[in-house]
């Protein structure tokens, strides 16, 4: 298109030169001529890209209207009593995704007030358990009870209030740190950001920064590192102030000293909250009371 357009300016251009040259065209008239024909151009290129732009925008609003037609996995919970946090039980659980078993027979007890560790082999259902307590999923087999309600018993706001879970990938959106972090807590004050940060060990890396805590961290989090990542999650957590914290591979992309200062602080917090910790880490580990072991689909 371009070059068809390029070529008819180039012919009007030449023809209104000799037309000029000969007498036969007075210059008003050559560059009206001119002018009238190269603008002329612009609204028919609009035009004939309208097709392919059109074609983009139906396919855009039809993937956004298919997921607005999605059903969620699980439903809503409201109307039920509250409930507080007392423990939790699993008894011989069983789940799927469609035909790939992951958990045959789990049965775990959670004790309130300690720090229950799970390892094993990937693939062997630990990050899962953590999601059916979240119910991403509800249990296909078995018995999974918070407080003794079944989790899909449970108001989901109330099962959200309830939980912080900290997974391996943290999702950051294209905001200032602090916003990042009011996720967990939108009335967070300023002292309680700072304070979840330095539990998380990365309150004196946000002070270096030019805007400290207003630093944008860019899309996605693409101007972090990984471990940057992870410890903002980890404040999250923190700044959440969960009786239940659910941490999964939580000190993965962690070098050994800010791993020792965040397991301090799990300990600490221990105190007042109860800490489900998946890691492959032994050092992660020595910080449990009690370390359970998933090996397909199974608990030892």
């Amino acid at each position: 298109t371009q070059t068809i357009v390029l070529f008819f300016d180039v012919v009007m251009l030449t023809t209104a030169g000799l037309l000029t040259l000969r007498g036969q065209l007075d210059f008003g008239s050559a560059l009206l001529a001119v002018v009238g024909l190269m603008s002329s151009f612009g609204p028919v290129i609009a035009l004939a890209n309208l097709g392919s732009t059109l074609q983009n925008t139906f396919a855009a609003g039809s993937r956004v209207l298919d997921l607005l037609e999605e059903t969620p996995v699980v439903t809503e919970i409201t109307g039920r009593p509250q409930v507080g946090f007392t423990g939790v039980q699993a008894e011989h659980l069983r789940f799927s995704y469609g035909e790939d078993e992951i958990l045959t027979d789990l049965s775990l007890a959670i004790a309130p007030g300690r720090i229950t560790g799970i390892t094993g082999r990937s693939g062997s259902g630990k990050s899962t358990f953590l999601k059916l307590l979240m119910r991403f999923w509800d249990v296909q087999e078995g018995k999974l009870t918070l407080s003794a309600t079944p989790v899909n018993q449970i108001n989901t706001a109330n099962l959200r209030q309830l939980e912080s879970y900290v997974t391996q990938d943290t999702h950051l959106f294209h905001d200032t740190i602090a916003n990042n972090l009011r996720i967990a807590k939108p009335d967070a004050t300023a002292e309680e950001i700072q304070e979840a940060c330095r539990k998380a060990s990365i309150h004196d890396w946000i002070l270096t920064l030019p805007q400290g805590y207003d630093t944008p961290v860019g899309e996605l989090g693409d101007t972090l590192s990984g471990g940057e990542e992870q410890r903002l999650g980890l404040a999250r957590a923190f700044l959440h102030s969960a009786p239940l914290i659910l941490l999964d591979e939580p000190t993965s992309n962690l070098d050994s000293l800010n791993e020792a200062v965040i397991l301090r602080s799990l300990r600490q917090e221990k105190e007042d909250r109860t800490i489900v910790l998946v890691s492959h880490r032994k050092s992660t580990m020595r910080i449990a009371d009690q370390v359970a072991v998933v090996e397909q689909g199974r608990c030892s």
